[in-house]
């Protein structure tokens, strides 16, 4: 089981707990070894009197030896013990009576038994101030570990924190200077050494990535724009046939489609409001109303129901190859993946939904659908699974937000609201 208490706390308690060990061992130990000492010194010294008075005692009387020792035996009646000594065991041992407490020794010769009882009420009542005193430092001994201990932990961690909260501000990226130059050459001094590799390698990957989509995008708009010039002059020729008019219209559409997704990823590149930005704005209903042009064809010739309805309008104004851009995958999305039934693109006022009745997405993938290369179950034709991801992170960039929402029968239903400016 892993323990998910922090590394503070983890480190108090395990200075207590040893303070506990070792304090309650040398407690236990001055206990146990009063009561070895009492034991062995008391008895050998009550002995060696009771053998002394053993001689002695013969005036039919008990023999009283000093203030707190007394002589018993069953010689006659007048020098037996009292009834609470008479029942304890040969040797030495231990009796309280009420508030008083005796040593006694016991020891049998020729048939005759022996008894010595001395008072020792006064040495339990110090052994008593001992055994508080012990237990007094006992429990101070763990409050001054704990209070050592948070000390300590927080002397500990201290560098430990001022590192993750450089690294959740990321100091290093603002002043371009090493994290581990702050640190001494300890274990997390090596850890921010690590972070600042793997800050190193990340930095590199995003400008790798930034610089590749850039290039990328810049180098191919030259010919994206040749092909579209093209087909504009050839849909002048009145030569053309039906079907060859057909074709070249969809080169067209499919040129202008791939010249605006290059124009995306070339502002996606950037980051927000540096460089460059999409100037031109549009209203919702407008940038829906080119899709309708663009999309309406394709599903009638898939024999799906399309329709474009707006339950309450819009009238903010939006980066247009952004929204065309999220508008239009999520629509190619549902061409793809519905077989019949209808979609609709519904306009609301700060954003728009489309509807399908596709296969759906099953629950436990939903949470998954946006990311980069994820496809779900029902993977048809060679796409790649970017679509949702491309639609993600244009709302990401914008501060839109675009989810899932349950549908009343099957099929899917992305739902984007819209942040205007």
């Amino acid at each position: 089981m892993k323990i998910k208490q922090p590394l503070r706390e983890r480190i108090v308690i395990a200075f207590v707990l040893m303070t506990l060990f070792v304090s309650g061992t040398f407690s236990i130990g001055i206990i146990e070894t009063v009561h070895l000492v009492e034991e062995h010194l008391v008895s050998d010294k009550m002995r060696s009197e009771l053998l002394i008075a053993m001689d002695e005692l013969g005036t039919g009387q008990p023999l009283q030896l000093s203030k707190d020792s007394q002589v018993f035996s069953d010689v006659s009646p007048q020098t037996s013990p009292p009834e609470e000594f008479s029942q304890i065991e040969e040797g030495f041992s231990e009796v309280v009576k009420g508030e008083k407490a005796y040593y006694a020794f016991k020891l049998s010769r020729d048939g005759i038994t022996y008894l010595l009882v001395q008072d020792q009420s006064e040495f339990e009542s110090r052994e008593q101030i001992l055994f508080e005193v012990v237990l007094i430092c006992f429990i101070a001994s763990l409050m001054v570990a704990w209070g050592l201990g948070s000390l300590l932990a927080n002397r500990v961690m201290r560098p430990v924190t001022q590192l993750a909260d450089e690294v959740l501000l990321g100091t290093r990226n603002e002043n371009n200077r090493p994290l581990a130059s702050n640190y001494a050459d300890d274990e997390v001094g090596r850890l921010a050494e690590i972070f600042d590799k793997t800050f190193e390698r990340l930095n590199r990957s995003l400008e790798r990535e930034k610089l590749f989509t850039s290039d990328v995008s810049h180098e191919l708009r030259t010919p994206l724009m040749v092909i579209g010039t093209s087909c504009e002059l050839l849909a002048q020729n009145k030569a053309l046939g039906e079907k060859q008019s057909t074709l070249l219209s969809r080169i067209q559409r499919a040129s202008a489609e791939m010249l605006e997704l290059v124009e995306t990823l070339l502002m996606l590149a950037r980051e927000r409001n540096v460089g460059l930005e999409p100037t031109r704005r549009q209203t919702l209903v407008e940038v829906a109303d080119q899709q309708n042009d663009i999309w309406r064809d394709q599903f009638s010739e898939r024999g799906i129901d399309y329709n474009c309805a707006v339950e309450t309008v819009d009238s903010g104004q939006y980066p247009a190859i952004f929204l065309r851009t999220v508008m239009s995958n999520l629509l190619r999305n549902s061409l793809h993946y519905t077989d019949e039934g209808h979609v609709h693109l519904v306009l609301f006022n700060g954003g728009f939904r489309v509807e399908d009745t596709g296969p759906g997405i099953a629950p436990e993938q939903q949470s998954q659908i946006f990311q980069p290369f994820h496809r779900g179950s029902q993977v048809r034709g060679e796409g790649l699974g970017l679509g949702l991801s491309l639609v993600k992170r244009i709302c990401d960039h914008e501060g839109w937000t675009v989810s899932m929402m349950p549908s009343r029968s099957r099929g899917c239903v992305f739902c984007v609201k819209l942040a205007p400016d």
